[in-house]
């Protein structure tokens, strides 16, 4: 089963789970400004070959409140990590994963690499 961080007033998450749904893929819902992805997640994301800066939500109010556009630059692999795993609303969203695979953000191209062969 999947584990999708996400929030449940995003357009974006709702698209990505009514993909997974036509699938017939089951996932398990957490909400991310709740209980954000954690470390182990995110390091997986990034050795999938996501950006650092791609596992922020740069459209989000608390990046601009926390001025993450300057901070980004200078924060260690490790500090993004961490910040990303303690304040959800900074990641971009939704976080999927099976435990080995991750996907960040919703691309169906994406979706369709990763997530389609476990489908029914």
């Amino acid at each position: 089963m999947l584990t999708f961080y996400g929030y449940g007033n995003c357009d974006t998450c709702r698209k990505a789970r009514k993909w997974l749904d036509a699938q017939g893929l089951e996932h398990r819902f957490v909400d991310i400004t709740q209980s954000p992805p954690p470390p182990a997640v995110l390091r997986r994301a990034l050795q999938a070959g996501y950006a650092v800066r791609e596992l922020f939500n740069t459209s989000g109010v608390q990046y601009r409140q926390m001025k993450m556009k300057d901070r980004l630059a200078t924060l260690s692999v490790s500090e993004a990590v961490t910040l990303l795993a303690k304040e959800g609303r900074l990641c971009k969203r939704p976080v999927v994963t099976d435990g080995a695979a991750v996907t960040v953000g919703f691309r169906p191209e994406a979706f369709e690499q990763t997530w389609r062969e476990l489908g029914g």
